[in-house]
């Protein structure tokens, strides 16, 4: 795979989503907190409930009511929701201190809300990919970058897709395709690190990049995941794991986000050949140690 003799700086997005319980005070918090961690982007989450959901699935209660904002799971929605404006604010929010802004678009309508305010990418979840009125609207009326993940999607699912971006030939240009196994949170034999080969083989020369979207514990896998190719690491990010809501218990903290931003980019500055057959580090030691004949 010709890709590992060209790593490049890793980025790392730092997905907030709906982890800032609806508080616009919140979210500037967790930006801040990306930000003093080393993180470059920040990703936040935009839905038209009442688009997204059936009447149904509105008016149900929240599967698991210790971590609902409402009384039915679209009255939790809602009070997670950010407007159009306060979206904006967000985004410059991050202009001001040089963060960059996007969010995960969920329907037709947040889409082209989004592209309204121009961010430098948007996100297609896992569980949105086959939306393609979605799709078209992203692909045809934004000039963006477009991420999208590829969790609980089958090979031919994933053709589809990438056929639908070649038929205006934006997929190379514009698609960024990310590993995932969609779970919260994901045990490791079910991360499948080796997809990112699948995704090398079969797509590196008809989608622009290909990054990991993780869901797991820990900060060893996204590592993995690097060193196999990975150019794009996203997490979830929190301030505490504990607060009420679904996405926290498989959140980095700030913390695990710095060690996570720290060991990406040791991993980037190791992954060379010597310079020397004999570095000059090495020939210190050598003088010392190495048995002369």
């Amino acid at each position: 795979m010709s890709f590992k003799f060209n790593y490049k700086q890793p980025n790392i997005i730092a997905e907030i989503g709906c982890n800032h319980m609806g508080q616009l005070s919140i979210a500037k918090e967790l930006i801040d907190l990306a930000k003093l961690s080393g993180a470059k982007y920040v990703k936040f989450q935009k839905r038209n409930n009442k688009e997204l959901l059936t009447e149904e699935q509105y008016n149900a209660p929240h599967p698991v009511q210790d971590n609902s904002y409402g009384k039915t799971y679209g009255e939790h929605r809602e009070f997670l929701e950010f407007t159009v404006s306060e979206h904006k604010e967000l985004k410059e929010y991050c202009d001001s201190i040089d963060m960059i802004y996007s969010t995960s678009v969920w329907d037709v309508t947040s889409a082209r809300e989004m592209i309204s305010i121009n961010p430098k990418f948007l996100k297609v979840p896992s569980a949105c990919n086959n939306n393609f009125k979605m799709l078209k609207v992203l692909r045809d009326e934004y000039d963006g970058n477009i991420q999208l993940s590829i969790g609980m999607t089958d090979k031919e699912e994933i053709e589809e897709i990438i056929k639908f971006f070649e038929e205006t030939d934006q997929a190379k240009n514009r698609l960024l395709i990310y590993s995932c196994t969609s779970g919260y949170p994901v045990p490791a034999e079910d991360v499948a690190l080796l997809e990112i080969k699948w995704l090398y083989d079969n797509l590196s020369d008809r989608v622009n990049e290909i990054g990991f979207s993780g869901h797991h514990l820990g900060i060893a896998l996204d590592v993995a995941a690097y060193t196999l190719g990975a150019r794009w690491i996203e997490r979830h990010f929190t301030k505490d794991r504990t607060w009420k809501g679904t996405d926290h218990a498989a959140s980095l903290e700030p913390g695990g986000l710095q060690k996570l931003v720290r060991d990406l980019n040791s991993t980037f500055l190791a992954l060379n050949y010597k310079k020397t057959e004999i570095l000059d580090i090495e020939q210190v030691q050598r003088s010392k140690l190495k048995n002369r004949k």
